[in-house]
């Protein structure tokens, strides 16, 4: 069936990521959860085939596609492998776009090629112990010492922060009470001065989620990224395009869950028939996918309007978030009901999707922070936006 979306480029990207996925990623996927596995070989390939950073254009080593190209790629890793869909929305949409859009020469030179390609493996450090949701609040402080710049303080959930060569870290630099005026974003390249805890995770397993301390950590004014004090709008912008990314983690996990509850009503007896015979079952396996369909509607419009420069992907990019990090929690919680005592099982995807997509409903910003975004935007209208 045509998508209003998509194009025939776009196809292709998915046949060769599901390629891939098939070859690469379902035979470990399942030794990532149970051992917690931080795949740093597939992640390398993944920079190798282009599929790390989708977006990051060619003079940088990447394949240069647009958003909904990028956005096939998340769902499609995301339909195997949640925890590598995950991964990799956030190197393209929170990274590579800051270091794309505010990095110096130096920094696109140096070090945005090697994170492209896999070579190093890049975290984004914003959320902290006293603050997630209200990042303005941060306490991880960067203070001014003879020519350069002296980081101290914590982050936390820090996804591959466990196996990072370099963060994309956001400290104070300036009175608290400044809040979002005085943030700053600093490259910082990992050393002695940093310890690191990492942490065992109710899903997403095998991420490297971490928590990360920054002990006297120097720096240069060369390793700033943007301009002093503005690092909080780098932040913002970052995660208006991460909330498209992760509405495509959402759906190749509903994806990942509806195929296995088809294929395991068509095989299953209860009764003296197949479960895909009872109506109920029709209707759950019916109510998947228009859930999932409608959730890739508006997600794919959304990256359709940042891909025509249209502002207002602002406001799709929250409402597809809100709508389907909900509906992926539905949908797993639906397919491990279809699955039964296997559903349960880890044997199953769907135990783990059902795992995985709480996630969904806090990272990149929270059901209640999407809704006040909605909201702001409904009573003032678009914030200016930089596209």
């Amino acid at each position: 069936m045509p998508d209003p979306f998509l194009t025939d480029e776009h196809q292709l990207i998915k046949n060769s990521v599901k390629e891939f996925a098939e070859r690469y990623i379902v035979p470990i996927a399942r030794k990532m959860d149970l051992e917690d596995y931080y795949p740093r070989d597939i992640i390398s390939e993944l920079g190798k085939q282009g599929f790390l950073t989708p977006s990051a254009p060619p003079e940088y080593g990447g394949p240069g596609i647009d958003l909904r190209g990028s956005l096939v790629v998340v769902e499609e890793l995301s339909r195997y492998s949640p925890t590598l869909g995950f991964i990799t929305e956030i190197v393209n949409d929170n990274i590579v776009y800051a270091l794309l859009k505010y990095g110096s020469n130096r920094q696109r030179e140096e070090v945005l090629p090697k994170i492209i390609s896999g070579e190093l493996v890049a975290s984004y450090a914003l959320t902290e112990p006293c603050c997630g949701s209200d990042a303005a609040a941060i306490e991880t402080r960067a203070e001014r010492r003879g020519g350069e710049w002296v980081i101290n303080g914590r982050k936390i959930w820090i996804t591959q922060g466990a196996y990072a060569d370099v963060y994309l870290l956001f400290a104070r630099t300036g009175p608290k009470e400044a809040r979002h005026k005085a943030i700053t974003a600093f490259l910082v390249k990992r050393s002695n001065c940093i310890e690191i805890s990492k942490l065992e995770m109710m899903g997403m397993r095998g991420a490297g989620e971490a928590e990360v301390k920054f002990n006297d950590c120097v720096v240069g004014d060369d390793d700033v990224v943007g301009k002093v004090n503005e690092g909080f709008k780098i932040a913002m912008v970052t995660l208006d395009l991460a909330r498209i990314g992760i509405s495509g983690v959402a759906l190749g996990l509903s994806q990942g869950v509806l195929d296995e509850a088809l294929e395991w009503a068509k095989t299953r007896m209860a009764f003296g028939k197949p479960l895909i015979d009872w109506e109920w079952i029709q209707f759950q396996l019916a109510d998947m996918k228009a859930k999932l369909e409608i959730g890739r509607t508006i997600t794919y419009k959304a990256a359709w309007l940042y891909d025509n420069k249209d502002p207002s992907f602002v406001l799709y990019s929250s409402i597809a978030k809100l709508y389907t990090a909900q509906m992926a929690v539905e949908i797993a919680r639906d397919g491990v009901q279809i699955l039964g005592g296997f559903g349960y099982s880890k044997e199953s995807f769907s135990e783990r999707a059902y795992r995985d997509a709480k996630v969904l409903e806090i990272a990149e910003g929270t059901n209640e922070v999407q809704k006040m975004v909605i909201h702001k935007i409904l009573l003032k209208g678009l914030p200016e936006v930089e596209l």
